[in-house]
């Protein structure tokens, strides 16, 4: 009952006037950078990070909330029409979703991914509300050695449970933890990696950084590289976005499978939404496959209903964890708790005590932002697919554009604008190389957790790290990293056997 009558103030605050229009404009920045090709939402909080400390932090995260859930509103318009898939969580959708799209069925396939990430979206938000005070109350029992056991747990799956090559994962991670350490350290106060450099004592920021890999490095690989990064012809949306009873009968059980699977992938530490879309389509496929007239193949409903309300479920449920623990489960997540940190917040249950009407209004803001998005993508979903035809010298040299200006605004500093060039061109390789970005923003968020967990855990017990497996907590979480690098290994295994045969 406290928590519904929490959520009711909580609805009170987000739906002033001025939070509303935060709202908006949020759900549209972040449908709009998810259709156009290549963007998606961690590329927008980034480019939002520098020009938002201005706002007051309740509008600032009810913004971004609305880019997270836009972004994966609009990856999937892509993939849809161009058989280009914006992100990797939309990857999924794609597979039937196109086909449905060439079969002349492409207004009827953006409605069926507007009300599935609807659906997941919902359902998921209602999770969080009940959820997340439940887990802020259980990390209360988070001690130094618990906290460096759920940062290790973070950095394992992200580097290795999802990036197809290990060692690339793991070599992105260990990036993102050297450029963690530059700077004054505050225990010795010995300057760690500065080069002698006065510039580099306060270390490097994490907005040049992630501006840097995901936005310029990014215009970089697409004005080197355009020829690999172009998509097919766009198919024209006809008709209108709506379902028939038929085909709403048939997509629900999809949704409804799909929410419930994407729903456990919201708190654990897998990389974001493409696992569980890639295991709903999975399953939706193996189901049709018993059917008397398979549909997959030819633009079946339940092929795309399915990892799109997986997607946006484990989205939703992703910010209940960084809400409740502070645990990032993908590079978005990670970029959003640099964002609290920035303003001097840190998600936990301390937030839930100390800023409660900033927690509650974002809660809130999260079943408005799926109704205001579901309003945006079911009827204008064809208006969306026309930012397809910006030409992309015009899109990435203003993408450029803002990149310097949110710098130097935030900064005022001409060698972070160096700073951001130079960390833009390992953008730039490592996206070339192929290798994961993901674990190097989570790295960089969560690797001062890390350092300052394991040197309080060690402090506390005179030196003996055996401290760090003996909290039933910390054997647990350690415990359930083990399974999941376990089951990762197997199913490599039986992917390179089904592959040789």
């Amino acid at each position: 009952m406290e928590t519904l009558q929490l959520l009711g103030e909580g609805f009170a605050g987000a739906l002033s006037l001025q939070n509303l229009l935060w709202v908006l404009i949020g759900c549209v920045l972040g449908t709009a950078v998810g259709v156009m090709p290549g963007l998606g939402s961690s590329m927008a909080v980034a480019l939002l990070l520098p020009v938002t400390f201005a706002l007051d932090p309740t509008a600032a995260f009810i913004m971004f909330s609305g880019v997270y859930f836009g972004g994966l509103f609009g990856d999937s318009t892509m993939g849809i029409l161009m058989n280009t898939p914006g992100q990797a969580s939309a990857i999924a959708s794609t597979f039937e979703g196109h086909k449905m799209a060439l079969d002349g069925r492409a207004a009827k396939a953006l409605a069926t991914a507007a009300i599935g990430a609807f659906i997941g979206g919902m359902v998921a938000s209602v999770g969080v509300v009940f959820l997340a005070p439940v887990l802020a109350d259980f990390s209360t029992q988070f001690g130094p050695a618990e906290f460096f056991a759920l940062a290790v747990f973070a950095f394992a799956a992200t580097s290795t449970v999802v990036t197809d090559d290990t060692v690339k994962g793991l070599a992105s991670l260990f990036v993102g933890l050297g450029i963690a350490v530059i700077g004054i350290d505050g225990v010795s106060g010995a300057p760690r990696f500065t080069m002698g450099s006065p510039y580099l004592f306060d270390g490097i920021s994490l907005v040049t950084v992630t501006v840097a890999i995901l936005a310029l490095g990014e215009v970089i690989y697409v004005a080197c590289l355009e020829r690999h990064v172009k998509g097919g012809p766009i198919v024209r949306p006809k008709g209108r976005p709506w379902l028939s009873k038929s085909e709403f009968r048939e997509a629900a059980p999809a949704w409804a499978r799909g929410t419930a699977i994407g729903l456990p992938f919201g708190v654990v530490p897998a990389g974001g939404s493409e696992i569980p879309t890639f295991l709903a389509y999975g399953l939706e496929k193996r189901l049709d496959a018993r059917r008397k007239d398979p549909k997959f193949g030819t633009g079946a409903i339940r092929g795309l209903a399915a990892p799109e309300a997986a997607g946006n479920s484990t989205t939703g449920m992703a910010m209940g964890a960084l809400l409740s623990l502070g645990l990032p489960v993908s590079a978005t997540a990670a970029l959003m708790l640099a964002a609290f940190q920035q303003y001097g917040l840190q998600p936990g249950p301390l937030l839930f005590d100390r800023s409660p009407d900033l927690v509650w209004s974002l809660l809130a803001s999260f079943f408005i932002a799926m109704v205001v998005l579901l309003i945006l993508n079911l009827p204008f979903a064809m208006l969306w697919a026309k930012l397809l035809l910006i030409p992309r010298p015009y899109l990435y040299a203003g993408i450029t554009l803002f990149c310097a200006m949110g710098i130097y605004a935030s900064s005022g500093s001409v060698f972070d604008l160096a700073m951001l060039l130079g960390v833009g061109i390992v953008g730039f390789l490592m996206r070339s190389l192929d290798f994961p970005l993901a674990p190097l923003i989570i790295g960089m968020v969560l690797g001062p957790l890390a350092e300052t967990s394991l040197r309080d855990a060690a402090m506390s017990a005179n030196g003996d790290f055996a401290v760090l497996v003996q909290s039933p907590i910390a054997i647990g979480l350690y415990g359930v990293l083990v399974v999941v690098l376990g089951l990762s290994v197997v199913n490599r295994l039986l992917a390179r056997r089904r592959a040789v045969r």
